[in-house]
Parts: structure tokens; C-alpha cells; sequence
């Protein structure tokens, strides 16, 4: 895959994020170089849907920081992304938003052990693997009196220490972060991140949960994203013909 059609597809990404409601002008997303590993491919600090090619930036996953010196003004957060990378080999693309549904669970103490899979499209959530969903709690090392922002290395750091092998991490307060193996993968995790999280709230006032079993969340989530791509077409289609970037 080129550089520009890797730029473009972190535009479309940005787009589609927007659309369905993940990202508002705030959040952002990232994909590892594929022609290079050390370093990876995000916006400068712009509104989602505001992207476009020119808008991106190539970071040095070692440091964080623009391969360009006189690169535009990057994200505060690009940490969140770096550390990532830096910790996860196999993470091809990181979506970090502010998820209204999800955030409910990094909010209530307790929220995230249940933050479980309870549709097939979320079975990436759990698995044998992946027990449960990890909270990030920035108080244990930046104290009692910080923005809530990931705007060091030492903070992505341990982010991604949180995060451990898993898919997602909740962060108290502020959002989520999701990673896949993949771009179209992360945003469809991402999409149906949310999707799960409104559908818990719903549910939780009816009664018991009834999760998805291990077993099923490693199916369900080997059976749906070996047709990403299915989706990601769609939504980059509906993005770009929205922006008048298609006819019709």
C-alpha cells in the first residue's frame, strides 16, 4: 500500500468516525507506516471532519513527536498513539474519542468490569483472552490536579501498560481508546464500541446481563472482522459522497 493511499484512508477514517458520531471535534486516529514501522500517520490538531490529505502528519513512534520539524501543531495526545505503537507490535491503528456511550463506564466506579460484549458485533470486548475491559486511572500517576490529558510519553506509557493486550481501555473521565490489527478494523471496533455501550445502558435498568460467553466473543469477533472491509466500504463511501467527493 503507498503512503498517499494510506493518507487518504486516515482521512476517510477521520470522516467516518465523525459520521457515526465516535469523534465530534474532538479525537483522533492513527495508522502505523506500512512501509515503515517507526512511524505512523495522523492529523495535525484539526476537527475530525475538518481532515484532509494535506492535514496529515507522520510521527516517530519512538518520541511522539513530527518526523518534520516544521510540521504543523500536533495533537496534545499523540502520546496515546506513539506509547501504543511502542508496546504493540501487532497495532496497525489506534482511535482514541471521547465515545458518549462508553464514557458512562469509565465514570461509574466499578463500570468497566461491566463493560462486557452483549451483541456479536462487540465480541472483540471479550474473549478467552480478554476477560474483561481495563480502566485507565490517570490520578495514579499524574495526581489529583491534571487535565485528564495524555500529553507525555510517560503518560502514554502507561496507558498502554494498561491497556496490556487487549483491545480497548477505558479512561476515567475522559473517553476510550481503541486499537486493531488493522485500520478499517479499529474503526469498526470503535463503531461498535459505542453500539455496545448504548445497548448496555438500555438494557441494565430491565435486569441481569446476559454477556456473550467467551467462546462466542472469540467467534463472533473472528466471523465479523474477517468482513471489515464490508463496512469500511460502506461508511468511506457515505463519507466521501457527503463531502462531494463522489457523484451521486
Amino acid at each position: 500500500m503507498s503512503r498517499s493511499t494510506q493518507v487518504d484512508d486516515v482521512v476517510d477514517a477521520n470522516h467516518v468516525l465523525f459520521d457515526e458520531g465516535i469523534v465530534d471535534a474532538f479525537g483522533h486516529v492513527s495508522v502505523r507506516c506500512e512501509n515503515d514501522a517507526s512511524r505512523f500517520l495522523m492529523a495535525r490538531n484539526l476537527a475530525p471532519s475538518r481532515v484532509t490529505p494535506a492535514d496529515i502528519l507522520e510521527f516517530h513512534v519512538a518520541s511522539g513527536e513530527p518526523v518534520t520539524s516544521a510540521a504543523s501543531r500536533p495533537y496534545l495526545e499523540r502520546f496515546i498513539h506513539s506509547e501504543i505503537y511502542r508496546a504493540r507490535p501487532d497495532v496497525m491503528a489506534v482511535v482514541h474519542s471521547h465515545s458518549p456511550a462508553a464514557l458512562p463506564f469509565a465514570i461509574a466506579r466499578g463500570g468497566a468490569r461491566r463493560f462486557v460484549p452483549v451483541c456479536h458485533m462487540a465480541g472483540f470486548l471479550g474473549g478467552v483472552d480478554h476477560e474483561s475491559v481495563p480502566s485507565f486511572e490517570i490520578r495514579d500517576q499524574a495526581g489529583g490536579a491534571s487535565d485528564l490529558l495524555i500529553r507525555s510519553r510517560e503518560l502514554g506509557a502507561a496507558l498502554a501498560l494498561t491497556l496490556g493486550e487487549r483491545r480497548l481501555v477505558l479512561m476515567r473521565g475522559h473517553g476510550c481508546t481503541v486499537v486493531g490489527p488493522s485500520l478499517p478494523v479499529a474503526v469498526f471496533r470503535a463503531v461498535y464500541t459505542e453500539v455496545n455501550a448504548k445497548l448496555l445502558l438500555q438494557t441494565l435498568p430491565l435486569g441481569e446481563i446476559e454477556a456473550l460467553t467467551a467462546g462466542e466473543a472469540d467467534a463472533t469477533r473472528i466471523t465479523n472482522e474477517g468482513q471489515a472491509a464490508r463496512p469500511w466500504d460502506l461508511w468511506r463511501e457515505q463519507a466521501r459522497r457527503k463531502r462531494g467527493l463522489l457523484a451521486g
